[in-house]
């Protein structure tokens, strides 16, 4: 059994198709499920708008803890499989829901199918490449997913704009769950004699030997005993420094997100764009933080993990303040803070996994990237929560700066904790 892009190809690329299904499962909802909210099912409250997201965000970060749990138990396939399944409702209960409590309930499905999918593909990959070409290998696995994000998000737009908000743009989905489970089914295999190779090789790559060199209790363990989950939690959450660093800023990345997520929509339309117009803004983002990362992924194996991770979030605290800086001019803010949301995102977001990766022997590397995707989605909910509460008390302009400050101080804590090793051989 051997390792590497090269030696793994064919299945390497499966992967990437599938998690581009994955991706376009969220994108669905980017540009119009706030506007269901308040002109469907007319609701006026922030918090309850954005409850969609909070519902997504805490399911999908459970969902990921578990995941990294249950890869002790079942083989990644059976649990990719399984995220599929989870998956099918979705579109038709986001397409004909009656009531907002069913468009809840589809992001609890939706949590469910993003953590188990979305996270075995990463897992995956990641078992196939070996050490050499983690960055690289996220960077392909994220780029997939985020263009798919991207390219859904503006076509639910325009469809939007010709169809209406439901049910057109979100049948697309139906296409995505049904290929996405047949593939996982008849073509996908699993990953375990990988797992095992690498596991058997005689010396640990050079992440975790600089890891296990100074970053704090139990850092980048390189052996291959099996580790308790409450440790594995307690070092990715806190007493590995990179780890911790690592953690910190992927949960506000998706914060930032998870607020823009929500609250564009509905400044935008304020402002008086059109759905095609919010289509293409939040088709943007994602398509740049997808497209960006065939790039950033490779860079964080040649040029080190923390110099993109700290320089991509100054990047997307920029975009905060661009998107409010020309009222009159609502497309042009829109396009310049989508533009500096994905180029930000795509430097940070596959160094941060290849960077936990680094820390994390063989053995648990799952279990603790589960952790580090825990915590990270969680700021999905995070930042629909605060987005919430700080636009119900002082408008949405105030809960966009609010993204832009708590993104700039988790650059400055990432640049504090995270080690600056990088991968290469």
């Amino acid at each position: 059994m051997r390792l590497g892009l090269a030696e793994n190809w064919p299945q390497f690329t499966l992967l990437v198709v599938v998690n581009a299904f994955v991706g376009g499962m969220v994108g669905l909802e980017r540009a119009t499920t706030s506007l269901v909210g308040t002109r469907i099912f007319h609701l006026t409250g922030y918090l309850a708008v954005f409850s969609f997201i909070v519902a997504f965000g805490v399911t999908k970060a459970l969902t990921n803890l578990a995941a990294g749990q249950l890869t002790a138990r079942y083989t990644r396939k059976s649990l990719l499989v399984a995220g599929w399944v989870a998956g099918l409702p979705v579109p038709f209960l986001l397409a004909w829901a009656p009531a907002w409590g069913w468009i809840v309930a589809a992001n609890l499905l939706l949590g469910v199918n993003q953590g188990l999918a979305w996270s075995m593909t990463v897992n995956m990959k990641i078992d196939l490449v070996g050490p050499s070409n983690r960055g690289l290998a996220m960077g392909l696995n994220e780029a997939a997913g985020y263009m798919a994000v991207g390219a859904t998000a503006l076509a639910t737009g325009y469809l939007a704009a010709a169809y209406g908000l439901r049910p057109v743009p979100e049948l697309i989905g139906v296409a995505y769950a049904v290929a996405g489970l047949a593939l996982s089914v008849l073509v996908v295999r699993d990953t375990a004699a990988h797992v095992a190779a690498e596991t058997a090789a005689p010396r640990p790559g050079p992440g975790q030997r600089h890891a296990s060199a100074g970053s704090g209790p139990a850092a980048g363990t390189a052996v291959a005993t099996r580790k308790p989950f409450s440790m594995i939690f307690l070092d990715t959450s806190w007493r590995n420094r990179s780890l911790r660093g690592a953690s910190q800023a992927g949960l506000v990345n998706n914060l930032n997100d998870g607020l823009t997520w929500g609250v564009f929509p509905l400044l935008f339309a304020s402002r008086g764009l059109g759905l095609a117009a919010i289509g293409l803004i939040k088709g943007v983002y994602p398509l740049l933080w997808g497209a960006g990362q065939l790039l950033t992924g490779r860079l964080s194996d040649t040029l080190g993990r923390k110099p993109l991770i700290v320089s991509g979030m100054v990047v997307q605290a920029a975009a905060f303040p661009a998107a409010l800086a020309l009222p009159s001019r609502p497309l042009v803010a829109g396009l310049a803070s989508a533009v500096l949301l994905g180029a930000g995102t795509a430097m940070v977001y596959p160094a941060l996994i290849a960077s936990v990766a680094d820390h994390t022997h063989p053995s648990w590397r799952a279990q603790g990237l589960g952790v580090y995707r825990f915590w990270r989605d969680l700021g999905y909910a995070v930042g629909a929560v605060i987005a919430g509460l700080i636009a119900g008390a002082f408008g949405l302009s105030a809960a966009v700066m609010a993204g832009g400050v708590l993104t700039l101080l988790s650059g400055l804590l990432a640049a504090r904790w995270i080690a600056g090793n990088h991968s290469r051989r």
